[in-house]
């Protein structure tokens, strides 16, 4: 029986992968701000205060030498967010605990809490924020090309 994102099971799981590989919030600071074509980020995550992510697993993908799955564990403190970024193949997540709002270029922003998932096809430049009183817990898997910079850094939304 395939697993949902209301399988006890796997909520359990991603939650214990969260409580044991979330770093302090803010410990480090973003990249310099982005060119008009990105700025790289290296593979180790991405900080900024109130945004932490890191990577937990990286993995190739059966079949396909040219791409890699890569899952991160986020977290944002209240009136956090990411830099506003987008990576070399697709980003799928969830939130396991508290509510982000997701902005993806060219869409309305949208609320995301706690048991949604969201998706972000290859190359959408998006920002997770968090506005509320609350931390926010996602785990994001991406697929993306082996070789490239996982993530790129884009000017953050107005």
């Amino acid at each position: 029986m395939p697993h949902t994102l209301e399988s006890p099971t796997l909520l359990a799981a991603a939650a214990a992968l969260l409580a044991g590989c979330a770093a302090p919030v803010g410990a480090q600071t973003a990249p310099p701000a982005a060119t008009a074509s990105g700025t790289p980020v290296p593979a180790a995550g991405v900080t900024r205060p109130g945004f932490d992510s890191k990577p937990i697993l990286t993995h190739p993908i059966s079949g396909d030498d040219q791409k890699e799955i890569v899952v991160i564990s986020v977290l944002i403190a209240p009136g956090g967010s990411s830099p506003a970024h987008n990576h070399p193949g697709d980003c799928v997540g969830t939130v396991v605990e508290g509510q982000i709002e997701l902005r993806a270029q060219g869409k309305e922003a949208r609320p995301v809490s706690a048991g949604t998932a969201f998706a972000n096809p290859r190359g959408t430049v998006h920002q997770f924020v968090n506005s509320s009183d609350k931390p926010a817990r996602l785990l994001t898997t991406l697929v993306v090309d082996k070789g490239k910079p996982r993530t790129m850094m884009q000017p953050d939304f107005k």
